[in-house]
């Protein structure tokens, strides 16, 4: 006789849940003050204008706005909650800006 159990339902099945983590809004959002940005283990994302970091290093919005994700290079990368004028104006300044709206090209004339 087997002394030990067969390795069955009691030995499987402990499968964790996921955790859920990853961006939850993105660039140009609009979102309301407590509003979740991201749930991140560690900071991979780091907290920029109006944006709080929880003690899971969650990022969340302090205010009422647009969100705006940065790269800083070796800094790291920043998420900011702008007001919506804010994010308008800064929308004009990027060169992001200019690069997604192309210019009309002229036929050649051969």
């Amino acid at each position: 006789m087997a002394h030990k159990k067969g390795g069955g339902s009691s030995v499987n099945g402990r499968d964790s849940q996921g955790q859920r983590l990853g961006v939850k809004r993105f660039g140009g959002q609009l979102v309301h003050a407590g509003t979740i940005l991201i749930r991140q283990r560690g900071t991979r994302h780091k907290p920029g204008l109006n944006v709080g970091r929880g003690k899971d290093d969650t990022l969340f919005a302090l205010i009422n706005g647009v969100v705006l994700f940065q790269d800083k290079g070796q800094d790291g990368r920043f998420i900011s909650v702008l007001p919506p004028e804010q994010a308008a104006v800064q929308r004009e300044r990027s060169p992001q800006a200019e690069l997604s709206e192309p210019e009309p090209v002229a036929a050649s004339a051969e």
